[in-house]
């Protein structure tokens, strides 16, 4: 019986060994380079901003940014998608380093640690061209989309903002992401999608814009930045020096011209 206990010991303990082992040799793989890894958390169909290109690789503004950020500052990017509505976890968890992706400051300055604003941004109004609806008070009755944990659905959630106008409807119906509510749209299962002015411009430009109109009113004007985990001022800080240098030498204009962004740029040099 001890001979028997003795062996178990043993076998577990070269067990642990092995496992303690591999544990180190992974975490040494991934810094093998010596660089400091940068994870940006984000929505990975939500373009421009994040979003998997042809090739399947993820890309987008947002994105590029962060790249070009962690070529200034020698660090390793990666990419990490998540699920929206899991956000906050992801961060808190320190799964993710921030959460950058057409990220919504207005009514949230004091939940998370923020880099300065870099791009204006509206929701608004999407609908199919044949619609019908022309003004807001044309969605009374109407079944509206919009994506779960979204600033548009705090919009339209808010007494203070456009809960009286989202009474009118008759159903907010909310989805994961737009790619699958512009599928509902042109199938008719939903009349109007309420989203961020960018996103909602990046699709009609993908999707046809003789088939989609924005309405002319806006539900709200808010600003974009990079979300940090509450108290983390050291790494917001470098974030944001090297976003003000990209600025300067041209990069951040170049990108935003690139995903039809330069319009709403609000970054100062």
């Amino acid at each position: 019986m001890k001979k028997q206990l003795l062996c178990g010991v043993i076998v577990v303990s070269l067990a642990a060994a092995l496992l303690a082992g591999c544990k180190k040799e992974d975490k040494d793989s991934d810094n093998k380079d010596g660089k400091k890894t940068f994870t940006v958390g984000f929505d990975a169909e939500y373009p421009p901003y994040g979003y998997m290109d042809d090739n399947g690789d993820y890309t987008g503004f947002d994105l590029e940014l962060a790249d070009e950020v962690c070529k200034l500052k020698g660090w390793s990017l990666k990419k990490q998608p998540i699920i929206w509505d899991n956000k906050d976890n992801e961060l808190n968890s320190g799964s993710i380093d921030c959460i950058w992706n057409g990220f919504t400051m207005n009514k949230r300055e004091n939940k998370y640690t923020w880099s300065d604003p870099y791009v204006d941004n509206s929701q608004v109004i999407v609908t199919k061209t044949d619609s019908g609806i022309k003004e807001l008070k044309d969605l009374a009755d109407k079944t509206v989309g919009v994506q779960a944990a979204s600033a548009a659905l705090d919009v339209l959630q808010d007494k203070d903002e456009q809960k009286e106008l989202a009474d009118t409807f008759k159903t907010l119906q909310e989805f994961a992401d737009y790619n699958t509510a512009f599928v509902e749209l042109e199938a008719g299962s939903v009349d109007a999608i309420a989203m961020d002015i960018g996103v909602a411009q990046y699709q009609l430009n993908s999707r046809g814009s003789d088939k989609f109109v924005i309405l002319d009113t806006h539900l709200n004007t808010e600003k974009y930045a990079i979300g940090f985990k509450k108290g983390n001022a050291e790494l917001c800080k470098e974030v944001n020096e090297a976003l003000h240098t990209l600025k300067k030498n041209g990069t951040f204009d170049k990108l935003a011209e690139k995903y039809e962004l330069t319009d709403m740029v609000c970054l100062e040099e």
